[in-house]
């Protein structure tokens, strides 16, 4: 590191000591005129369509945030998540119906995080900006956005994407990259970093096989080198590549021309089957890393994390080493379809995609009704054990990778006396978040450790960040769900009501992971995250993932919130039978004559308003 750039960093230590927790901001503004579009943003020259417009009343669902901090400027962050703000820009005869894209928000703050602008990445359908011709992508619906800044004012946006535009049942699968700059170059004023959006292109491309099937490319990753050093402002991306055949692989492409164009993906897990979530940590010796994550159940290799290291700037990879092993949180049941209510309406009610479908095998992820009923009659989201993993780029005299997972707390397995399991089907335990410290100077390990001892509560997709010396680390946190139960999904009492009980919490270390500070709650409202709000207002989807960025001692972390959400009753279901708490606001008729139901003609009520918010961190 050069002495300029010591000083900087000391600097920013100092004078970022006294800054204190915010309080929750929202970055997805999806009511009251709260999208603008990004051309509009960064040229000042008014523009709109019909899916911002809809974006800007549409108290939509928005998961799986990222978000990231420019290092040039800690006032500018840019945030993304799943945006369906567009979904319902379509009405026939009164009543809005899911034509529109789900695709990557694009969220914009020059304050620090205290506020943000909400907009989209160019390039969904319906964008006739000038913006839109730039964005060199073929799908109608793009998600799993991953977030990264290099050190020039740029900031890279990364996507898996489905969905064909001519309304065909395939699932393209391709994974591409957004890019945008500064619009006075390199040496403009930073406030303007990250401002203007340069294109978007595809990395690989999925077999277009429909209902994913074929290669369809996801769990993306993307890191950019912010070191000055021999790899300087080269781009990495890594995506898990699933073949419908449970031997997927990871794959990573490099960027040497900031986004512009992309090497041949690089197999990074030959000697591997049924792996996924990759992450990417560059060291300040500009040293590449990629950890992921294993399944126990295939082909007898463990519940494990592994990595590979590249010396070359990305070039090639060492084989996979294992770091280390653990006992899987995967919630899971069986599943027990249920007829669903015969309706009058042949056109979509929701949008598909992969968050959303019914399970296809008895092995379930995620339960709530009709079709996606479990046997357990508990109604939960999706979560499992997942590997996040980073670098301090500014510290050039460790090779360290610190990685974080959420994984069962030994000793606290228990069986469920019902169908419903984390380790397996009938068997439960607690969650809890765990950190280990890898030196790739000699490929040892600390022993992992973790970060908050609870008696209660499961601690779920813990992230980390690590830029300018200190580590900082956000969960969700069920620990002040009153029925909490190791037995028991998330949210759930013994009568299978839902109840609000995620929050997010977190902590840090100043000594490179060797303690950590006391957690403390960073979110101001308890969520309830089993809302039925997909598949047609059946099934919760929280996302597979939450994010923190961080510079020195600013740190800001973003997740999946329900405060705004209206909760209902779901007249389909009767006398609402199942009595799980967890049904939306939604508007229906019933037809006696033909005995069928009609669509849900409210969906900007409330019931679909799944928001992400945000907040600094310790």
């Amino acid at each position: 590191m050069s002495l300029s750039r010591v000083y900087f960093a000391g600097f920013l230590l100092l004078a970022l000591a006294a800054i204190t927790q915010a309080q929750n901001v929202r970055l997805t503004n999806d009511v009251s005129g709260g999208y603008v579009s990004a051309y509009t943003l960064a040229t000042g020259t008014p523009y709109t369509d019909a899916v911002l417009d809809e974006c800007s009343i549409a108290r939509g669902r928005q998961n799986e945030p990222a978000v990231a901090v420019d290092p040039r400027n800690i006032n500018v962050l840019i945030g993304s998540s799943n945006d369906y703000c567009g979904v319902f820009y379509v009405t026939i005869g009164g009543v809005p119906v899911a034509l529109g894209p789900v695709w990557l928000g694009y969220y914009r703050s020059e304050n620090g995080g205290t506020s943000f602008q909400s907009s989209l990445v160019p390039g969904y359908p319906q964008d006739s900006s000038p913006y839109a011709a730039l964005a060199r992508v073929r799908t109608a619906s793009a998600g799993d956005p991953v977030i990264a800044w290099d050190a020039h004012g740029r900031v890279f946006m990364g996507s898996e994407s489905s969905d064909d535009p001519s309304g065909t049942k395939k699932t393209f699968g391709d994974v591409w990259v957004a890019r945008f700059d500064n619009p006075d170059g390199e040496n403009g004023n930073t406030i303007s970093d990250g401002k203007r959006f340069v294109g978007s292109t595809i990395v690989q491309r999925g077999t277009s096989a429909p209902n994913l099937l074929g290669r369809f490319q996801d769990k993306t990753a993307i890191e950019a080198d912010r070191t000055g050093g021999r790899c300087d402002a080269n781009v990495y991306f890594a995506w898990s590549s699933f073949n419908g055949a449970g031997a997927n692989q990871v794959y990573l492409s490099r960027s040497t021309d900031h986004g512009a164009s992309w090497s041949h993906p690089t197999k990074l897990t030959e000697t591997l089957q049924s792996l996924q979530d990759p992450d990417i940590s560059v060291t300040g010796t500009g040293n590449v890393y990629v950890t992921f994550r294993t399944f126990a159940f295939v082909n007898g290799e463990p519940d494990a994390i592994y990595y590979v290291k590249s010396t070359d700037c990305g070039a090639t990879f060492s084989r996979p080493v294992l770091l280390t092993n653990f006992v899987r949180w995967d919630a899971q049941d069986r599943t027990d379809p249920q007829a669903a209510p015969a309706t009058s309406s042949t056109l979509p009610e929701d949008v598909g995609g992969e968050s959303i479908a019914p399970a296809k095998e008895a092995r379930a992820r995620a339960c709530g009704d009709f079709s996606d009923h479990c046997l357990s009659g508990y109604t939960f989201f999706r979560v499992g054990t997942s590997p996040r993993s980073t670098a301090d780029q500014y510290d050039a005299a460790h090779e360290y990778v610190y990685v974080v997972y959420g994984a069962t707390k030994p000793g606290t397995q228990i069986a469920t006396g019902t169908s419903y399991g984390t380790i397996t089907s009938g068997t439960g335990s607690q969650s809890a978040a765990y950190f280990t410290r890898l030196d790739g100077a000699t490929n040892t390990h600390t022993a992992p450790v973790l970060l908050d001892n609870q008696a209660t509560g499961h601690q779920v997709w813990p992230d980390i960040s690590a830029d300018g010396g200190v580590l900082h680390v956000l969960w969700y946190d069920s620990r002040m769900d009153p029925f909490y139960s190791a037995a028991r999904p998330i949210g759930n009492d013994a009568d299978r009501l839902t109840h609000s009980s995620l929050d997010v919490y977190a902590t840090m270390s100043t000594d490179r992971g060797g303690s950590w500070a006391p957690s403390s709650r960073v979110t101001d409202f308890t969520s309830n995250p089993n809302y039925e709000q997909f598949d047609n207002r059946a099934v919760p989807f929280n996302g597979d993932y939450l994010w923190i960025t961080s510079l020195g001692n600013f740190s800001f972390g973003t997740w999946t919130d329900y405060r705004n959400t209206v909760p209902g009753t779901d007249p389909r279901e009767g006398s609402d039978s199942d009595n799980d708490g967890a049904d939306v606001m939604q508007c229906r008729e019933f037809n006696s004559t033909t005995g069928t139901w009609g669509p849900d003609t409210c969906p900007h009520a409330g019931g679909l308003d799944q928001n992400i918010y945000g907040a600094s961190t310790p």
